[in-house]
């Protein structure tokens, strides 16, 4: 039986991985190498460690309805999207409110992680700590490991000929970056288009006397502030559009995301991206249009090559006196600590089950948290598996034999391997992976059972954002405050906005009943073909939900 588990890093699968063992009767003991919770999110100036932290003025990609954990709504004063300061005051409130601190051992650095000699028939670990110079071996039963895969900045320099030999600037990665007044009045160019690369962008684009952007990928360029002024996921990311991007037809709900992303701008009057590619990234930036649009943000092709003092791009063109090259090229992961017989079982989170078990463990006591990239908030994704894998630890939940876990594995996995670059970039849907896990964990809510029960939490269920509290209605963990969380989520996102109130004698509630009358008949027959044909939520088709 587990009994004893180790839980390596306090960020946020850290925290929920061991509020979940709290909550199976399982005994946590968190190795954090840093002096305080939050991981990345915890804002520092210092590059001490090679320790990795977001840069000063990052604010939240994903809303706070959509991202909190599942049975602690965020304050409903604060904002929907968060600076981190305010995330890490969440984070704080979370820890104390389930009594998560006294787990949690600081300054603590996780050297190995090995089998036990016994380990076939134990599952145990052996796991070495250092604090302050003197090491201790400790004896767990499971190990989740909470690192996620922000570990090591990837800075592919063998890809960008004459950087190291020939150019006379500077360059860097943005693990580097903290804050723009470094770059004022230089020539910047920021390679990598991805959020981050976009966010420092538009961020430098303010001080520096300019600022090149090079993308090698169709880049559709999407803003937080979505349809009347609500969030962008609250409102795209609903079971109702999740269901339509599966009957739907592929060429026709990619027919209809381009033009939803088109409705703002074209894409391709800024050379971002045509509606012919099949390959395709997406970003949240509001700022960068019109940083192409003021010129303050000139957007180049791949770099082919450095000289002493210019870019030249794929296109011909060349750019001179370039000052910073500033690499946003994302990070990869290794986990050091891991022996060699059990970091060699996976190269990426593709060759994981369920992108958590190595699967060709003889026991199941090892638990990989939080490396996916969802195209919601990880934060949720992390949340769910950690209540999986300790009801996995607790003899709740059982795992199927080694034989189907690697029948799963290989036919997920493309043949081909990819290269580091683009292994983080694998994203995968929010909603089919969240709910695969809560199908697993016996947790995942039915829309259509609760249309006989409560219709007016189905339809806010499966018209309304998929929050996570729905993942509290039923199975182990279920939580009272469940129902009224979803039913009051629009309230608490339009609570922070009321600081100066207008008159508004428009009544919506007429409205909101006939929608519902209307919403009707779609949800029973979206129901009755679900029961013909169960939702394939096992294999997504990447990118967002629209």
């Amino acid at each position: 039986m587990v009994r004893r588990v180790a839980v390596i890093g306090a960020g946020v699968g850290g925290l929920a991985s061991i509020k979940c063992c709290l909550d199976e009767g399982l005994e946590p003991t968190c190795f954090e190498r840093s002096e305080d919770i939050g991981g990345l999110w915890r804002y520092t100036d210092s590059m001490d460690g090679g320790r990795i932290s977001v840069y000063r003025s990052v604010i939240t990609n994903t809303s706070k309805e959509m991202s909190c954990f599942s049975d602690f709504p965020c304050p409903e004063d604060f904002p929907s999207y968060l600076p981190h300061g305010l995330l890490l005051e969440y984070f704080r409130m979370y820890s104390r409110h389930f009594d998560l601190l006294r787990h949690i051992r600081f300054r603590t650095t996780v050297l190995s992680v090995r089998k036990r000699p016994d380990f076939a028939t134990s599952g145990q670990w052996e796991v070495v700590t250092e604090t302050n110079g003197i090491r201790e071996v400790h004896v767990f039963d499971a190990v989740m490991v909470c690192t996620g895969h922000f570990q090591e900045p990837y800075l592919p320099l063998a890809f960008f000929p004459g950087i190291d030999t020939c150019f006379k600037g500077q360059y860097l990665h943005s693990q580097e970056y903290k804050d723009a007044e470094a770059f004022r009045g230089k020539r910047v160019l920021v390679v990598g288009i991805g959020n981050t690369g976009g966010d420092l962008s538009v961020e430098l684009s303010r001080v520096a006397a300019k600022v090149f952007l090079s993308a090698r990928s169709n880049t559709w360029v999407v803003s937080r502030v979505s349809d009347h002024g609500f969030p962008f996921d609250m409102v795209h990311t609903t079971r109702f559009n999740h269901f339509l991007d599966w009957f739907l037809p592929s060429a026709i709900t990619k027919r209809i995301r381009f033009r939803k992303f088109n409705s703002r701008f074209n894409h391709a009057n800024y050379g971002l991206a045509s509606t012919k590619s099949s390959n395709f990234k997406i970003i949240i930036n509001e700022e960068l249009p019109f940083c192409l649009l003021s010129g303050t943000v000139v957007l180049k092709p791949k770099v082919r090559k450095f000289t002493e003092s210019s870019a030249v791009f794929e296109d011909g063109t060349t750019e001179e006196n370039i000052d910073v090259v500033l690499f946003a090229t994302g990070y990869s992961f290794s986990f050091a600590f891991l022996e060699e017989s059990v970091r060699s079982l996976f190269d990426d989170n593709r060759s994981l089950y369920k992108r958590i078990f190595p699967p060709q463990l003889e026991k199941p006591t090892l638990a990989i948290i939080g490396l996916v990239q969802l195209t919601g908030s990880v934060m949720v994704g992390a949340e769910m598996q950690a209540r999986w894998v300790t009801g996995i630890f607790a003899g709740w939940n059982k795992l199927p034999p080694t034989s189907k876990m690697m029948a799963d594995v290989l036919k997920k996995k493309p043949p081909v391997k990819r290269n580091p670059s683009e292994r983080e970039n694998l994203k995968l849907s929010f909603i089919s992976y969240t709910d695969e896990i809560a199908s697993c964990a016996g947790i995942k809510p039915s829309a259509l059972r609760l249309l006989l029960t409560d219709p007016r939490l189905a339809l806010a269920i499966f018209f309304g954002p998929c929050t996570p509290y729905q993942y509290r209605l039923v199975g182990r963990g279920k939580w009272s405050g469940a129902r009224d969380a979803i039913l009051t989520q629009w309230q608490r996102t339009l609570k922070p906005l009321r600081t100066r109130v207008v008159d508004d004698s428009s009544d919506g509630s007429d409205a909101w009943c006939w929608m519902c009358l209307l919403a009707l008949p779609v949800a029973l027959t979206a129901g009755f073909l679900l029961s013909r044909h169960p939702w394939p939520g096992w294999s997504p088709r990447a990118g967002p939900q629209l």
